[in-house]
């Protein structure tokens, strides 16, 4: 895998603690989680900046935001027992077709 993705999986992985640590700091209330948060987001943005240097913003967004959004329904179902309905899961499902649209045929996405 080129390392700029390396740097992008690992952006999205670090953004998707932030959130979670959000989510736990109950409104920045613990002062753990909310550190959590500042240091995942902070870490988040700064590998997306080096993923940046290859990855042209908008595909690099588009596959930041899409992974996150499924990973934090997955962890907010299992971590948080939130429920979403159908709407909510077959949007997400569309989000995930988009990224593989892009990461498949898109000629602007590196590969």
């Amino acid at each position: 895998m080129p390392q700029h993705y390396i740097f992008l999986v690992f952006a999205i992985i670090a953004e998707t603690i932030g959130t979670t640590a959000l989510q736990a700091s109950a409104q920045f209330t613990k002062f753990w989680p909310a550190a959590l948060c500042v240091v995942s987001y902070s870490a988040s943005f700064y590998l997306m900046a080096l993923a940046l240097k290859v990855i042209p913003v908008g595909i690099a967004y588009a596959l930041w935001s899409g992974v996150g959004i499924i990973m934090i329904a997955i962890i907010g179902f299992v971590a948080f027992g939130q429920k979403l309905d159908f709407a909510a899961v077959a949007g997400m499902g569309l989000i995930l077709v988009g990224i593989l649209v892009i990461h498949l045929f898109s000629s602007s996405a590196t590969h």
